[in-house]
């Protein structure tokens, strides 16, 4: 049973897929302080378009995929320019509400588009599993944690050593001083809105040959992603993909010894109390205000 929790924590879409979700809340709080609440609906997004694209129209697979992940990217940047931008420029926090109705309007999209049936995305890492342990798992249910890990390593290296790390933490510091030394605002936020909802949408492409691919596939991940997130510590790349870890072996954990009735109930209470004794997450840091 151990081996089970193990495996279906970390690969199974369930810990790393919520810490990759997670991730693009980060990025986007990490340089506006804003977020997407559509996440999860990226999520589909980027499976519906992969399996329209290389499953419906016969194309090569990597080209769907690039294409969807391209979908996904530009969702993103209109999400930041239509239901952020206006309403942050007035000092409006509507950018909330207006975000999450995003996200209802394309599942809604996706919903009469593509169906209700369910449909499976193929992929050769999901077709035959390999016994580890007594246990089957399919090569995939190794790659997701990797990609997971390895992406929220990768961000945080480009935050800290690239050019365009220091350009969004310019903007994350100080919009208005990254303005005077002549760095484009409103581009780098629509960049960080784009590179959330790509992240978003590889997490889609991940799980969707695991699981049945559908209109609703991520309205559930996009809640816990942002539990996640909050978990970890928002501002935290390595606190959010650790959270999303925990929080996978944890509702796996429970599914496998109390049953699915008493998950969310179980791992939301955690969440609470873990909240509770660390307000600014795992891995946050409580701002400093000056006086």
């Amino acid at each position: 049973m151990l081996t089970s929790i193990l495996v279906s924590g970390l690969g199974l879409g369930l810990g790393s897929m919520y810490g990759l979700v997670a991730l693009g809340f980060h990025v986007t709080y990490a340089v506006s302080g804003t977020v997407n609440f559509a996440q999860g609906s990226v999520v589909t997004l980027g499976a519906v378009l992969a399996y329209a694209l290389g499953v419906t129209l016969g194309w090569p697979m990597p080209a769907a995929i690039v294409l969807a992940l391209a979908g996904c990217a530009l969702f993103g940047l209109v999400v930041e320019r239509a239901l952020v931008r206006p309403f942050v420029a007035r000092g409006s926090d509507a950018w909330l509400l207006a975000t999450v109705a995003g996200g209802i309007v394309l599942d809604n999209t996706m919903l009469f588009t593509f169906g209700k049936e369910p449909r499976s995305l193929p992929s050769p890492l999901a077709t035959k599993p390999v016994e580890i342990l007594g246990t089957g798992i399919y090569p995939l249910q190794l790659v997701i944690p990797v990609v997971g890990i390895a992406l929220a390593f990768a961000i945080r290296t480009v935050f800290r050593r690239t050019d365009l790390g220091r350009v969004l933490l310019a903007v994350a510091q100080n919009a208005d001083a990254a303005r005077l030394m002549g760095i484009d605002v409103r581009r780098t936020v629509a960049c960080a809105f784009a590179l959330s909802a790509v992240l978003a949408g590889i997490a889609g492409l991940l799980i969707a040959p695991l699981f049945s691919v559908s209109a609703e596939l991520g309205t559930l991940f996009g809640i816990k992603a942002f539990a996640v997130a909050i978990l970890g510590g928002i501002g935290s790349a390595t606190g959010v993909i650790l959270a999303g870890l925990l929080y996978g072996l944890v509702e796996a954990g429970v599914t496998a010894t109390l049953g699915s009735t008493y998950t969310q109930l179980v791992v939301f209470s955690v969440i609470i109390l873990a909240l509770t004794l660390r307000p600014d997450g795992l891995l946050g840091r409580a701002a400093v205000n000056k006086v």
